[in-house]
């Protein structure tokens, strides 16, 4: 018996009015849905309402007259899918204000790119805890936002268990410029998309302290390597790490100050403060607090993760960045697919 198609989704709600948020609700309208941003502040939301652009987040870039702007929950959660693009620390407050306002069939896509801090837990299983039963997917790959808004040509991944609901959020979602490809594994998606932060900091870093190309892309690989063991222990599917989710997302994350990731990290090898860098900065860094996650995550599941250790301890911890990398390269030799 063949299951039925699930109909088309003629309205989305994204909720999180950053830079990225804001450049999914322009591809969204692109792609001929009725969008609504959500904002949680109400003076952003009626200055963006009000212009048409989202100057704080992502200037240049204007929107839709027909994309409502509010900053009334209630508002955005009606749509027949939500996108969820606020930072990944604040996706469990989020989830508990949506829970008296959401039908049960209402899927959720997991835009954030990060791991809870408190918890360790994958936003996904954040999810799973405070919306359980709640349809879901993820939403990742290699997409800078004012690329995206720009309608400049992009391609990433939409990953669901359930295949039908991922079809309908394609067709939905993607249009000529911002191709979608469809996975059936969220874990894989999402620990790629957590963890190349995390490895974009290693990566500036390496690029400020002067250390050259060739370390740069044995960080990159070996980074990868670090990914793909995490994601094994959490039970994603090694072929994801190849994918857009996995390299595409990590090689663009690392080799460009569009990142603030790797932007943050260059600061940081050129010898910049951390406490000043942070407080400068309008946009979160989310590597930042996935260093921490992933080194608590590592810990519990037994995994080495040495990049990614060694980040946490330098954001987290006051490493000094000399030392940390000199005890990086003291480390013994070992076989390349170990």
């Amino acid at each position: 018996m063949t299951e039925e198609p699930r109909p088309a989704i003629k309205s989305i709600g994204v909720l999180g009015a950053g830079a990225w948020g804001t450049a999914l609700a322009i591809a969204a309208r692109r792609s001929g849905a009725t969008v609504t941003l959500w904002a949680r502040r109400e003076a952003l939301a009626e200055a963006i309402a009000e212009e048409r652009e989202n100057k704080p987040y992502l200037p240049g870039a204007k929107l839709d007259p027909a994309i409502r702007v509010t900053a009334e929950l209630n508002q955005a959660a009606e749509s027949e899918a939500l996108l969820l693009v606020v930072p990944a620390q604040h996706l469990r407050t989020l989830a508990d204000k949506l829970r008296p306002l959401l039908p049960a069939e209402r899927p959720l896509v997991i835009c954030a790119k990060g791991i809870e801090q408190q918890s360790g837990a994958l936003l996904s299983e954040v999810l799973a805890d405070a919306l359980p039963g709640q349809p879901q997917a993820v939403l990742s790959g290699p997409s800078f936002a004012a690329e995206v808004a720009r309608d400049l040509p992009s391609a990433v991944t939409l990953a669901a268990r359930d295949v039908a609901l991922g079809e309908t959020l394609v067709a939905g979602l993607g249009s000529r410029h911002f191709r979608i490809y469809l996975s059936d594994d969220p874990i894989g998606a999402e620990i790629g998309g957590a963890v190349k932060n995390v490895i974009a900091i290693a990566c500036g870093i390496v690029t400020g302290r002067g250390l050259g190309d060739n370390a740069r892309a044995a960080l990159i690989t070996r980074a990868l390597a670090e990914i793909a063991r995490l994601g094994r222990a959490k039970g994603a599917k090694a072929e994801t790490f190849m994918g857009l989710s996995g390299l595409g997302d990590l090689l663009l994350t690392c080799s460009s100050t569009q990142s603030r990731n790797f932007s943050l990290g260059l600061a940081l090898g050129e010898g910049r403060l951390l406490a000043a860098l942070m407080r400068d900065r309008q946009s979160v860094v989310e590597g930042v607090f996935t260093a921490k996650a992933v080194a608590r995550l590592a810990s519990d599941l037994g995994v080495e993760l040495p990049i990614c250790a060694a980040v946490d301890a330098v954001v987290n911890r006051d490493a000094e960045i000399g030392g940390t990398i000199e005890r990086l390269l003291a480390r013994p030799f070992r076989a390349e697919t170990v």
